[in-house]
């Protein structure tokens, strides 16, 4: 079984856009195989994991979502290039020249991101950013007919971007899908390290569909546990660039895992939040404060169901969000991962 580092570049590497989550979930399925958790995929395709507690023990749900931000193909015009639309919240102007991966139902295609080239441009289109009308797949195909036999509308397709860490002995990761890979894989060690334990919890580790795309997944997934408690656990975007004011960054990198008050879809259990972090000051764990109101998780929807989850978010400090690289910090995720762990352990109810 994989874990740390080589774990989250198992997931990160699936292909699993909004709607198209099954290879993440068998991902996941294996690296569960032989523990005591009681595995259930529903017909959305959410995947939970139970490690059932004492009777009438605090339900506790443990939540990541599987899917990643990508594309739809839309069109294929007479010279075999695919017209396409975004899927999940994409910035436009990070996408020409960058290579993909569509998937047709049978196999796995590359191809690239492009628009017209810059020295096709006049002067005042080089001062707009193209959009997705102005933008194509080139996947090699010579005309409609070539392309019409390995590509239909409808297919989806991921950023293509290789796995690696980098920095002063491997610090950071880079990757496409940290969001929210990243969450899953803890969910796995967090499972792995608890479920021999005699914790007076009722646990379900929650891995969740289209989060991207209206949180239904997580919904579903909410009314069916009926938690008391949940913990959601995510990437955050944060505005740590250098042209960016301090006092307008949302967290930092390195600095822990990110603990959120508010956003754009909920308002965060007070208590949970100061718990987290008492734990983390009493065990010597990293954490901070989301600085800053905006986004939002499957803890909006999670929050509202049956009647009513007392919630908690913590995510990982996370340069460049649904974009083809996203960065985060391999001492962050250990944080989070030691946070949760410890959390459970103190749990006071």
């Amino acid at each position: 079984m994989k874990k740390g580092v080589e774990l989250l570049e198992k997931l990160c590497l699936c292909f699993g856009p909004t709607s198209f989550e099954e290879p993440v979930e068998k991902a996941i399925r294996e690296e569960l195989s032989g523990t005591r958790a009681e595995l259930y995929t529903d017909r959305m395709g959410n995947l939970t994991a139970h490690l059932k507690g004492p009777e009438g023990a605090t339900r506790v749900m443990l939540c990541a979502h599987m899917d990643e931000v990508g594309f739809m193909i839309t069109e294929i015009d007479d010279n075999g290039f695919l017209r396409f639309d975004h899927v999940g919240g994409i910035d436009t102007r990070v996408l020409c020249g960058r290579p993909v991966t569509i998937y047709n139902g049978e196999k796995y295609l590359p191809g690239v991101i492009a628009a017209k080239g810059i020295h096709l441009q006049s002067a005042e289109e080089r001062k707009k950013v193209p959009d997705y009308d102005n933008m194509y797949i080139d996947i090699g195909a010579d005309d409609r007919e070539q392309a019409q036999a390995l590509v239909q509308p409808g297919d989806l397709g991921t950023f293509q971007t290789p796995f690696a860490t980098f920095g002063k002995d491997g610090a950071y990761i880079r990757s496409k899908a940290l969001d929210d890979r990243l969450g899953c894989a803890l969910l796995i060690e967090v499972l792995r390290e608890v479920e021999q334990k005699e914790l007076p919890l009722d646990l379900w580790f929650c891995f969740t569909v289209r989060e991207e795309i209206g949180k239904s997944g997580a919904l579903v997934t909410a009314n069916r546990v009926d938690p008391d408690v949940a913990i959601v656990l995510e990437t955050t975007a944060i505005a740590d660039r250098p042209d960016v004011d301090v006092s307008s960054r949302v967290a930092k990198v390195g600095a822990g895992g990110v603990l959120s008050l508010l956003d754009r879809g909920t308002i965060y259990d007070r208590a949970l939040v100061d718990f987290a972090l008492e734990t983390a000051k009493k065990h010597d764990i990293p954490a901070q404060i989301k600085r800053y109101v905006a986004g939002g998780n499957d803890a909006a929807h999670v929050q509202r169901s049956n009647s009513g989850t007392r919630c908690l978010a913590l995510s990982a400090a996370t340069r460049y969000l649904h974009a083809p690289i996203s960065v985060a910090a391999v001492r962050d995720y250990e944080a989070m991962r030691d946070l949760v762990l410890a959390m459970l352990k103190d749990w006071k109810g």
